[in-house]
Formats: structure tokens, C-alpha cells, sequence
């Protein structure tokens, strides 16, 4: 945190400008040893000075150099901004002087981490960045605002206050027992309080949930044996020829990824290696990553061969995702049936993928699973990435685990373990409290100059 940080800010290639951004106490005296122009030590704060940048002598571009003093700038350190003429060349010439005359490259994100650790931006506020950078709708858009400008960092700072304060209720009768004006506070008396801070956490997680599908779309991933039709199914919703397809077992050897839109939501959609025993180590890699898929998508579509009886890795399939999101499509039904139907559950799809039959029906499935029909929210006010709402459900637990006690009749002080291992989850989220490694992890999506 003592060095000073640079890094093109702008996207390289060819282009009007491009910014190089320096950051740390020692910005203005590197970059003044190569600018010619005011000097730069002695100007005001956020102000724009014209000039050139010089190598021995030679100029090497006509720049404007923005200087902004700490603490009033996004890392609350002080800042310059060169801005360049746009060009691979003469940025990386640029940039190339910066690092020489003292400066370091920054990693991906260190600016917005900087920001974060100088107290200038919580967490929910530095993932807002990158959300609102990646954003590909307005309600993406409107969302990544709000958690920038604080409004969603308030909505869990509440939430903690609303807990500090049944927490501060109970120790005030652990600790001073012996005052006669303090009421004394029993598990039926904060019970009821209890359970309504819970109900507001679950209303906060379900539209948290509303948020992340409404904003970043639903992850689904295709699997089954090799050669049941899932790269034919993929091109038929995405209605291109994205995938291979061949009549050769083990054709998909890596995840193919596309995205559709259905009733205004995202549809991520990947496709995925077959998914069976195999000796071949290209292959093997591919079943792996499948497997993987299975965990991290919002929706499994398991697609099983209409013209073939029931493996057993297709009743392995099935067993494997009895409890998650999904979807058993019976591909093939343009072919003579030999699949045991009794050994299914009552739900499945039957599906032609080459005639295209019954493609409606599953569309009309992921509408009703999903309830998008009726997905829609003017309060775009809630949390949307997958470790903050992931938080906010194991803070639910904790006061789950509090409501457990008052009923096993447990003394208060057990009740108030779990109630501040809720709060302190939840202080998680924003950034209260955290480890070197999830900063690393988080900040590791930013590009290098943000």
C-alpha cells in the first residue's frame, strides 16, 4: 500500500485517447519527471494541465495530465491521469516511462482495492464497479447504481443495526443483573423480535435471488451420456450451429456456452462434455467440468435417449440431481422407443431436437420454475451476486439456530451466540470483516486499470 500503482485505464487499441492512471503518494514526482509542462507538485487539486511527455529529450505525445489530491479521489491517495493520444504504441510508451521512473504495474482491480481498504468503498460498492461495467441490461444497470451510490451497503447495514439491537438487549441482562431498573429479558420476550428479523431476511433473500436472475440472467447446463442430442439441442435454442455435431460418441470435449433471451431474462446456457467412464485423458478432463457445471448452474437439463434403454449412468444422472433445479428432457422420440418409462419421474419433456418438438414446452418450463411471467421488480434495491446472497443464507441459518434454542428452552447467552454469528456474516457482505483471500478473489475479476 506504501508504492505507487499505474496502468492503462482504457481499452488498448486504436482510439480518440487513452488514460494511464497513477495512484499512490509518489504520482505527481513520477509523473512530473517526465512531463513538460507546470510542474506538477505545485498545482491545485482536480485540475487539467496541458503539455507533453519527454524521453531524453524526444517528445514522445501531447498529453493532458489530470491532477487529484488525497483524500478526495476514488483511493483516497493521490492521483494522475495521463491522458494520451489513443494508439498500442504510444501507451505502452507512455505507461513503459511511468513504471521506469518508479512506479509498478498494478494487478486486476488494485485501484477499486485500494478504494476499499482506504475506506472510501465497501465491498458491495467496489462488486457494483464491476457490475456496472459488465452490465448487459438497464435493470443490470439500475441495480450495479445502486450498490455503487450505497444504497444497497444501507440496506445491510440496517439489518445489522436491527440485530445489534436485540443482541445489546440481552447482554445488558447478562451483564447487570443486578440493576432493578432493567427489565428483566427472557426467550419468549425477544422471540417475537427474533422471528421478525428473520422474516425480513427472507424477504431480502428472495428478491436478492429476483435481483441476480433479473440482472445476470440463469445458468443452465445441458448433460447427459454422449451422443443424446445435447449439441443439437443447444443449436436449436441458440439457432445456431454453436456446437459440433456428430454421430461420434465423445465429440464435446469441452463446455460450449451461448445465451438466449426468454420473456426479457438471460439464458446462459452451456453445453457439456458426455458424461461417462472414459480412459481417454482429453476426455476425461471434459467429464469433469460437466460434473463441476452441475453444481454451479440455477438449472440442470438432463437429457436421456428416447431410442435406448436406461443405463446406469443415465440412473446415476438421475439420482445426482433428484434435489436441484431441474429438468429431465426424453430426446429422440422421432425414433423407435426403448427407454423403460416407468423408471422416470412424471415430469419429464419428450422431445424431437431434430424435428424441433417440444422446444415450446420446455420454454414454458423454465417460465413456470422460474416464475418469470411475474419476475419483475421496480425496486432494483437488493443484492445480486452469488457470495452475498450465499452470506445472507447462512446468516438465516445462525437465526434459525437462535430460534432453535428459545425452543429447547436454551439460556439466552446460547440464544446470543448465534444472533452475533448472524451479524457478523453479515458484516461479511460489506466488508467489516474479511481475509486477504477473498479480497485477492474478489478484485482478481477487475480489469488491470480499474
Amino acid at each position: 500500500m506504501n508504492d505507487t500503482i499505474a496502468a492503462i485505464s482504457t481499452a488498448l487499441g486504436v482510439g480518440a485517447i487513452s488514460i494511464i492512471r497513477v495512484s499512490g503518494n509518489d504520482s505527481l514526482n513520477i509523473v512530473n519527471k517526465i512531463f513538460k509542462g507546470k510542474d506538477l507538485t505545485k498545482v491545485p487539486s482536480h485540475t487539467i494541465h496541458y503539455g507533453h511527455i519527454i524521453s531524453n529529450n524526444e517528445i514522445i505525445d501531447e498529453v493532458l495530465v489530470t491532477v487529484m489530491l488525497s483524500p478526495k479521489t476514488f483511493t483516497k491517495e493521490n492521483i494522475v491521469e495521463i491522458n494520451s493520444h489513443g494508439g498500442i504504441a504510444t501507451t505502452n510508451k507512455v505507461l513503459g516511462l511511468v513504471l521506469k521512473n518508479g512506479a509498478r504495474l498494478a494487478e486486476p482491480g488494485e485501484f477499486t482495492k485500494r478504494a476499499f481498504l482506504n475506506g472510501r468503498i465497501d465491498l458491495i460498492e467496489a462488486d457494483g464497479i464491476m457490475n456496472l461495467i459488465e452490465s448487459k441490461n438497464e435493470k443490470a444497470r439500475k441495480l450495479s447504481i445502486n450498490q455503487l451510490n450505497g444504497k444497497v451497503s444501507n440496506l445491510i447495514r440496517e439489518l445489522r443495526d436491527n440485530l445489534i439491537e436485540i443482541i445489546s438487549n440481552i447482554e445488558v441482562n447478562i451483564d447487570y443483573p443486578e440493576y432493578e431498573d432493567i427489565e428483566e429479558l427472557t426467550n419468549n420476550d425477544i422471540y417475537p423480535k427474533i422471528k421478525e428479523f428473520k422474516q425480513k431476511l427472507i424477504d431480502i433473500i428472495n428478491k436478492s435471488k429476483d435481483s441476480k436472475i433479473l440482472t445476470l440472467g440463469i445458468n443452465i447446463g445441458i448433460i447427459g451420456r454422449p451422443n443424446v442430442g445435447k449439441s443439437s439441442l443447444l443449436n436449436s435454442l441458440l439457432e445456431e450451429e454453436k456446437a459440433i455435431v456428430t454421430d461420434i460418441e465423445g465429440t464435446t470435449r469441452d463446455i460450449v456456452e451461448g445465451s438466449i433471451t426468454l420473456n426479457g431474462i438471460i439464458l446462459n446456457i452451456v453445453d457439456t462434455a458426455g458424461i461417462r467412464k472414459t480412459d481417454n485423458i482429453v476426455e476425461k478432463i471434459g467429464v469433469e467440468k460437466s460434473l463441476n457445471i452441475i453444481n454451479k448452474s440455477d438449472l440442470i437439463i438432463l437429457l436421456l435417449n428416447n431410442n435406448e434403454p436406461l443405463t446406469n449412468e443415465d440412473k446415476k444422472l438421475i439420482e445426482l440431481i433428484k434435489n436441484k433445479n431441474s429438468i429431465i428432457l426424453v430426446n429422440k422420440t422421432d425414433l423407435d422407443s426403448k427407454i423403460d418409462y416407468s423408471l422416470l419421474p412424471n415430469n419429464i419433456i419428450k422431445i424431437s431436437v431434430k424435428n424441433n418438438e417440444g422446444l415450446d414446452e420446455l420454454k414454458s418450463r423454465i417460465i413456470e420454475l422460474f416464475n418469470l411471467e411475474k419476475l419483475e421488480t421496480d425496486d432494483l434495491t437488493y443484492l445480486s451476486d452469488a457470495r452475498s446472497i450465499a452470506l445472507l443464507e447462512q446468516a438465516l441459518i445462525k437465526i434459525n439456530d437462535s430460534i432453535d434454542s428459545i425452543k429447547n428452552d436454551e439460556p439466552i447467552d446460547m440464544v446470543e451466540l448465534n444472533l452475533k454469528e448472524s451479524w457478523n456474516i453479515l458484516g461479511e457482505i460489506i466488508g467489516e470483516t474479511y481475509t486477504d483471500e477473498l479480497l485477492d478473489e474478489l478484485f482478481q475479476r477487475f480489469c488491470l486499470g480499474k
